[in-house]
């Protein structure tokens, strides 16, 4: 398969579990036996959370695996002011405003989304606010209904591979309304960018022909999408693989430290033994 381009994106916030092992590998794997590149890139836009220290472990941990990545390694905080200073285009369209709500739910809305965590659909407080409104310690939001009415709904479909969801997915703008809602893109006074904001310009900067990732995010690929027809990016191909859970049924988080991958290694686990326990 010609141009196969995939990367694996973690959050250095935390220890690599076997959920991230699984998710590195398959896209490794799927890369090499297509003949592509499989990237690297660290997702740390969230500057308070994200460590040194946990980019070396992650780095570590993967080349333990045996993985191997073509090109250097995007660092996102490296990027924050070009990304912000991209949104611009969608201000000069009258698509954003600016929203004072509190800090910590637009903390919440700018991070990646969590299974089990239900999203909050924004009730629309700052909605009438005009961009010449903004203070210093204002978000900005897209204002969702503007965007989707510049937008060809036929247009706004995407591939699926994973085998929970395979097919061609169409998205439904009144439904994305109700599901989605008014986003958070940018809080400037911290200097972050929303998690999918920074993926989708980096994923069109690199690219990426096909994202691969656990399902737990496949209902946040709408926006994404969305938004790559509002900056005028491609969409690449999405593959969602299932989850490696515990034995309660729950996703794996980096909170569970006993299934780190340095806990593995400092065992004696070899990368063979990691395949087989995640059925690779």
């Amino acid at each position: 398969m010609a141009g196969f381009v995939t990367r694996f994106a973690p959050s250095p916030t935390g220890p690599l579990h076997l959920g991230h092992a699984y998710s590195a590998i398959l896209g490794h794997d799927m890369a090499r036996a297509a003949g592509g590149q499989f990237l690297l890139r660290m997702e740390d836009t969230d500057l308070q959370r994200s460590k040194p220290e946990w980019k070396a472990a992650i780095i570590a941990d993967l080349k333990w695996l045996g993985l191997t990545w073509d090109g250097p390694i995007l660092e996102q905080s490296a990027h924050i002011p070009t990304y912000a200073a991209r949104l611009e285009t969608l201000a000069a369209r009258d698509l954003l405003y600016p929203c004072s709500c509190t800090r910590g739910d637009i903390r919440a809305a700018l991070s990646a989304p969590q299974e089990g965590v239900a999203h909050q659909v924004y009730p629309g407080t700052c909605r009438h606010r005009p961009m010449s409104s903004r203070q210093p310690g204002d978000a900005l939001r897209l204002d969702l209904a503007k965007a989707l009415a510049v937008l060809d709904p036929a247009r706004l479909t995407y591939l699926e591979t994973g085998p929970a969801h395979v097919g061609l997915h169409q998205i439904d703008p009144e439904a994305a309304q109700r599901s989605i809602g008014d986003i958070v893109l940018h809080r400037k006074d911290e200097d972050i960018v929303a998690y999918f904001l920074a993926s989708a310009f980096d994923d069109a900067d690199q690219g990426i022909s096909h994202v691969i990732r656990g399902e737990d995010l496949f209902e946040f690929t709408a926006i994404q999408v969305i938004l790559q027809h509002l900056l005028g990016l491609p969409t690449p191909i999405y593959h969602h693989h299932r989850l490696i859970r515990d034995e309660e049924g729950k996703r794996l988080a980096k909170r569970d430290d006993a299934r780190a991958l340095s806990k593995y290694r400092a065992e004696g686990a070899t990368p063979a033994d990691i395949r087989r326990i995640l059925g690779l």
